[in-house]
């Protein structure tokens, strides 16, 4: 009821799913993940990078706690619950401990709303052994439903009054990796070498907090740029008039 009626969110959860599921799915099958997880990130953050009440931030909307723990660096200047591939690594490392500990794929999932021991402490003080068997806050009961939900409306789209065509979702653009391990002191000079703007730079790289990059440590970290040469790229550099050119 939710998503089938609030059609401007989900329409526009479509149209970022083609964007950013490609970038998430080869991670998801590397780690041996169920692909279904990837609507997760829908739940959580609407393939945004906002920020919660809570402090949980970028795709996955890891708490700094929790980010850490699961291997992503979180600091003034770099801070990869922002960064798409990083952030869903680190979710898939969760969902993995979530599995082992919890014997469920269902259960792992929820886990991710409530807490590993959270879970634990529920399934042993009621005496169940299934997410479907508990009681539990309104947020995580909602919490699968939730994933089902949007997962069968952008699946069956039709089915559920929408009409959802590839051509209007936003396309998934070519990236390459560039490595970097010193310092920068200019990110929009950074960009431009790279025949980008600032702009563009900071939405594939939501993950570089400031201007600059510091680095002491002389640290690897792989920036996302596109590929300026593909011909997605160039066609929405052609049309930015007539349609969406980065980010909505």
């Amino acid at each position: 009821l939710v998503n089938t009626y609030w059609p401007a969110q989900t329409i526009l959860l479509a149209k970022r799913s083609g964007r950013w599921f490609p970038l998430m799915e080869p991670i998801l099958k590397r780690y041996g993940i169920p692909d279904d997880f990837k609507y997760l990130a829908l739940v959580e953050s609407g393939l945004t990078t906002g920020v919660s009440p809570k402090g949980a931030a970028g795709y996955w909307q890891f708490i700094p706690e929790t980010a850490s723990a699961f291997g992503l660096e979180v600091n003034d200047e770099v801070d990869e619950r922002y960064h798409v591939q990083r952030s869903t690594e680190a979710a898939c490392r969760f969902f993995k401990q979530a599995y082992q500990t919890l014997g469920s794929w269902t259960l792992a999932a929820a886990a991710f709303n409530y807490g590993i021991s959270g879970i634990q402490r529920q399934l042993a003080r009621q005496g169940a052994n299934t997410y479907y068997d508990l009681v539990l806050n309104e947020e995580t009961a909602r919490y699968l439903f939730r994933l089902l939900a949007i997962r069968e409306i952008l699946k069956n789209p039709d089915d559920y009054g929408y009409t959802i065509r590839k051509r209007d979702l936003y396309p998934f653009i070519p990236l390459k990796t560039v490595e970097i391990d010193s310092s920068i002191t200019d990110f929009a000079l950074f960009a431009r070498k790279w025949k980008v703007n600032y702009k563009v730079l900071k939405y594939f790289n939501a993950w570089l907090r400031t201007e600059k990059l510091s680095n002491p440590d002389k640290r690897k970290y792989y920036v996302l740029l596109p590929d300026t040469n593909s011909t997605v790229y160039r066609n929405l550099n052609r049309n930015i008039s007539h349609e969406e050119p980065i980010s909505d």
